[in-house]
């Protein structure tokens, strides 16, 4: 029985993941394409002041994992963010579907971001670094490659995932100290040098950022295969947080220090492997994109895992196709091949500036629910209403600003993105009609 007395069918659980393979997942989630994609992105905006909006994204993403981790604490459900609001609104099916399609849509845009960030810096090197038509063919065969490590095995997933993470890690932490070690100028004089950057801009950027930091809620999709996650699934989430903040700071910071803004600006796909092999030379260059490649790896599997699992549990309630409900033991083998065949045709849709703003939007957008479900139920989720209520503040304002930037800056982006909304707005809208109460 669940706690609001009604009957629960457990499916059985094969409880292969500890806390140190949790903070891999959600690692690898977050420190993947994040500061390799916002990077140039971030420098062509507000310059020197990138370390700034990077910490003021980490402290939203923090602000939003408090939601999730009070109700996945209460709710235990591997559908998370989708089961959570399902669970805390249980009279509107509509709301229900559109929730799932956005969040499981947001993971499919950040699959194809991490995929296209990876065959960028792949081929980064190459005389064909900026063909386009080779840059997604690499990312279509990097999403496949781990589309079968996912159906292979659990444990073998998370094996792998812990060498890449922690392996990815080990070379993130010798690039920034490298980097910060050929530093060629200091923050005081980039701040006297660089154009004047408004308060405003610097918190647009660190709202576009929170993409970056969105995979902390994949923890939380593994709950069936996890050991006692009501203790480990916080200290993952947290963990992981805090980790990601210091690893982007770190390099955000040896980037701006060390190679020119020109540099990292021009080859926004790749900023820091080309701006690295002109400061550093080739050694330098081979270093960022082994880490580049190893993290972006590392996220296209964590995000398949853990999104996979969700889609399962929507497709089970009937708003998704049935077939993406179906597993071999307790791999849900058509939801990772779903998943992944929608990943490749956004990366072939789009390109990386839209998939950034549009996955971060959609997590933003969802975190805001998430935060406004925690509020409803605090009483029962044992939340601070202080927390509860900046969360959610928190959370509006950044979408708003991603709105405000798109409006102002891209408003055919803007377009691009309405449309995909209201495409999922009537695939959930169909199959909440579907649904049987």
């Amino acid at each position: 029985m669940d706690r609001k007395g009604t009957r629960t069918i457990h499916r059985k659980r094969n409880k292969s993941l500890g806390v140190v393979e949790l903070i891999a997942i959600a690692l690898g989630g977050m420190v993947g394409g994040g500061i390799f994609s916002i990077l140039g992105m971030s420098v062509s905006m507000i310059g020197p002041y990138t370390p700034l909006a990077i910490i003021l994204g980490g402290m939203l993403a923090f602000l939003a994992a408090y939601s999730y981790v009070q109700l996945s604490k209460y709710y235990r459900d591997e559908g998370a963010t989708y089961a959570f609001f399902k669970k805390t609104f249980p009279t509107s099916p509509f709301a229900a579907s559109l929730i799932g399609w956005w969040v499981v849509f947001g993971y499919i845009s950040t699959l194809a971001l991490y995929a296209y960030t990876f065959a960028a810096y792949a081929i980064s090197g190459s005389a064909y670094a900026d063909v386009e038509w080779l840059r997604k063919t690499v990312a279509g065969l990097i999403i496949l490659t781990f589309m079968l490590v996912n159906i292979w095995s659990v444990s073998g997933m998370g094996k792998i995932e812990d060498i890449m993470v922690y392996s990815k890690l080990v070379i993130l932490t010798i690039i920034s100290f490298v980097l910060i070690n050929n530093s060629q100028s200091t923050l005081p004089v980039l701040f006297e040098t660089s154009p004047d950057t408004n308060l405003l801009t610097i918190f647009v950027v660190a709202a576009v950022t929170f993409v970056a930091y969105e995979g902390f809620q994949l923890v939380i999709n593994a709950v069936n295969e996890t050991e006692n996650p009501e203790k480990n699934i916080p200290i993952a989430i947290y963990s992981a947080l805090l980790i990601a903040v210091l690893i982007y700071v770190v390099i955000s910071l040896g980037a701006i220090l060390t190679i020119p803004f020109d540099q990292l600006i021009e080859n926004k796909e790749y900023a820091l492997a080309a701006g690295a092999e002109n400061i550093l030379g080739h050694w330098g260059s081979d270093l960022v994109i082994a880490g580049a490649l190893l993290a972006t790896s590392s996220a296209i599997s964590g995000t398949l895992f853990g999104a996979s699992r969700q889609v399962a549990v929507i497709a089970n309630d009937g708003y998704f196709p049935k077939i993406f409900a179906r597993r071999v033991d307790t791999v849900p083998v058509f939801a990772i091949i779903g998943m992944a065949i929608f990943a490749f045709l956004l990366v072939l849709a789009g390109n990386l500036e839209v998939l950034l703003e549009f996955g971060s939007f959609t997590f933003l957008l969802v975190s805001l629910l998430m935060a406004y479900a925690n509020f409803t139920i605090r009483d029962r989720t044992n939340s601070s209403l202080i927390l509860t209520v900046t969360a959610f503040v928190g959370l509006l304002i950044g979408a708003l600003l991603i709105l405000y930037y798109e409006l102002l800056y891209q408003p055919a982006q803007l377009v691009f993105i309405a449309a995909f909304y209201g495409i999922l707005t009537v695939g959930a809208g169909l199959y909440s009609k579907r649904h049987r109460l």
